[in-house]
């Protein structure tokens, strides 16, 4: 059972660590400015979006430490659902409608885009080496 295995506990703590420092240096450089584009959530969570489907695709089950490490830890650390639910509702509160519908709808498809090119990107890897 992974739960009790400390490998693995350590896979997940080391991997959230590092996409928990990426996501706050985006943060850091891209802060925050009412009525302008979140680009550091958008940016974490499209790469996020783009390094999970990676790593789903390239990181097989007989390597459990490194899905456990860059799956869950660090696309788990680097994403972050509830920052963008936050920016939503501020956006709502200040009737700033055309961004809120412009960056929620622009985040779903960016991130489903993303990680649509990587599949592909990969699989035709795959194919010319077979």
């Amino acid at each position: 059972m992974i739960a009790r295995d400390p490998r693995a506990l350590a896979a997940v703590f080391l991997g959230g660590a590092a996409g928990t420092l990426a996501r706050a240096l985006l943060a850091h450089v891209w802060p925050v400015v009412h009525g302008q584009w979140p680009w550091a959530t958008f940016t974490a969570n499209v790469a996020g979006a783009a390094v999970l489907a990676a790593v789903l695709l390239t990181v097989h089950e007989r390597l459990p430490y490194r899905r456990l490490l860059l799956g869950t830890g660090l696309c788990g650390g680097l994403t972050t659902f509830s920052t963008v639910q936050v920016e939503l509702v501020m956006m709502l509160r200040d009737r700033e409608f055309a961004l809120m519908a412009t960056y929620l709808t622009a985040s779903l498809a960016a991130g489903l885009l993303a990680a649509h090119v990587v599949t592909r990107v990969i699989t035709i890897v795959r194919e010319e080496r077979e």
